[in-house]
């Protein structure tokens, strides 16, 4: 370990057509500087006016106020890249710290922590390494971690119970199960940082969300031998991540413990978790057994819990129920929610009842309830398979006049269905759009215009693309699955 070391940032630009560093903390002695390069995206003239000024409108007001952010941002990191900046107001440097790390932009959070670092009235402390720490962590960015921990140790700080429990969930989240084990063994040769159960909850989770149930017996050992008690948390954790397993025998052991014990009830995330496990995968008997008995029990079940029985009774094409649902969320005052239209929409769209769709869509309008990018996307989707290419460009005209913020997978449902009907010049020109938004592409996207140009014979054109995916993944310009 050496006490020299200073976060900074090494930018390694894998294609001269896109500029796309990769930050890491490295030795300081093992840096050279490098300028930073900046490209100006130019949109295609292939973009109808109307659909390029539509697509780009949005609230003034955030937008304002994330020009500002971003500007504050850029600004500290400009100074981070000098060495004469030792002694900055310090307002601005925390609070462009606090917002990268809020903004989960690791890349930008390291450099200025490492300008931070800098500082003339710079103290040490250990609830900074924490949030950064729980932020790499969120990032899936273990190495990282790693370095500033033993930065960390450099400045002189005692690791705290908070600290080691942000480096075992950073350890988790990535899937480095072992490395979480072992930091939690240091955790308890250190004084006043033993593990407790939430330190142990998070581990379960990770164990769940990476199907490593092997380790969990050893883990629930370990807390018992310790002496520490599960939680609602944590056998939530548990009920939750074998359901979604479909390990019912394990998720409904958890269950009866929970039950069981003096420390923890079940709760309405039981209820979710049990119901939701079993009408995923179309148990739906089990389903309304389980549901009666949280009933029993005294909990009541809310939007999601509703939402939940509208989507397994709609996946198994029982509408009549599905509606009945909703009915009686209606009459004991419960308000469908945007994510449960959705749900019904989507459902109708993905069976081909383009009326029914159209209804709820008209239902929730009527109703106050803004239409989100997943409510069009489910719409495109729908009117694309059914050949309804001018609901479609109905569609394109209501997101138009609208302030939803459109992501990937919409561009990718409105790229396939201008694809499907043959409309190329669209196609692109949609695809061009993305890229003015910043808007990533990924490896759906791809595909599907590859498909339409196969489609269409335009063979030359697919193979470009092909290469261009490439490039892109590469240079990081494309959404990895």
């Amino acid at each position: 370990m050496q006490c020299a070391m200073e976060l900074q940032l090494s930018s390694t630009f894998l294609s001269s057509s896109t500029s796309s560093p990769y930050l890491m903390i490295v030795p300081k002695e093992h840096i050279n500087q490098q300028k930073a390069q900046f490209l100006s995206i130019k949109s295609s003239s292939l973009i109808p006016e109307s659909t390029s000024g539509g697509l780009q409108k949005s609230s003034k007001k955030d937008l304002s106020r994330l020009l500002r952010t971003e500007a504050a941002i850029i600004g500290i990191e400009r100074k981070a890249n000098s060495q004469k900046y030792t002694n900055l107001w310090p307002k601005a440097v925390l609070e462009a710290l606090d917002d990268s790390i809020k903004q989960n932009r690791w890349d930008s959070a390291l450099k200025i922590f490492g300008l931070l670092r800098k500082q003339h009235w710079y103290e040490p402390r250990c609830h900074t390494y924490a949030k950064l720490l729980v932020m790499l962590g969120k990032c899936k960015q273990p190495n990282q971690a790693s370095l500033l921990f033993e930065i960390m140790l450099a400045d002189g700080l005692q690791p705290t119970l908070d600290v080691y429990t942000a480096l075992v969930s950073a350890y988790g989240l990535s899937g480095l199960l072992d490395e979480a084990l072992h930091t939690i063994d240091d955790m308890k040769s250190v004084s006043n940082c033993k593990p407790d159960v939430y330190t142990y909850s998070i581990l379960i989770k990770c164990c769940t969300k990476f199907r490593r149930f092997d380790m969990i017996e050893y883990i629930l050992a370990e807390m018992a031998y310790l002496g520490i008690e599960c939680t609602s948390v944590t056998y939530n954790t548990l009920i939750d991540g074998y359901g979604k397993a479909k390990l019912f025998e394990l998720m409904e052991s958890s269950l009866s413990d929970m039950i069981e014990s003096e420390t923890a009830s079940p709760d309405v995330f039981t209820l979710n978790s049990v119901i939701g496990s079993y009408g995923s995968c179309g148990k739906l008997e089990i389903m309304e057994k389980w549901f009666e008995k949280f009933q029993v029990m005294g909990i009541k079940p809310d939007v999601m819990t509703f939402n939940i029985l509208i989507k397994s009774y709609g996946r198994a094409g029982m509408y009549q129920k599905m509606e009945s649902v909703l009915d009686f969320m209606r009459n004991r005052f419960y308000s469908p929610t945007v994510v449960t239209y959705n749900i019904i929409i989507e459902i109708f769209g993905k069976a081909g009842l383009i009326m029914n769709m159209e209804e709820f869509f008209l239902q929730m309008k009527h109703q106050g309830v803004k239409p989100t990018s997943f409510t069009y996307c489910s719409l495109v989707s729908a009117y694309g398979r059914a050949g309804l290419l001018e609901r479609v460009d109905s569609i394109m005209r209501q997101v138009e006049n609208s302030d939803v913020v459109l992501d990937t997978p919409f561009f990718n449902c409105i790229i396939s269905a201008y694809g499907q009907a043959g409309d190329i010049e669209r196609m692109v020109a949609l695809f061009l759009e993305m890229k003015v938004r910043k808007c990533k592409p990924d490896y759906i996207t791809f595909s599907t215009m590859i498909q339409a140009y196969n489609s269409q014979g335009m063979i030359e054109a697919a193979n470009d693309l092909k290469s261009k995916m490439i490039t892109a993944c590469e240079s990081n310009e494309m959404i990895r699955s």
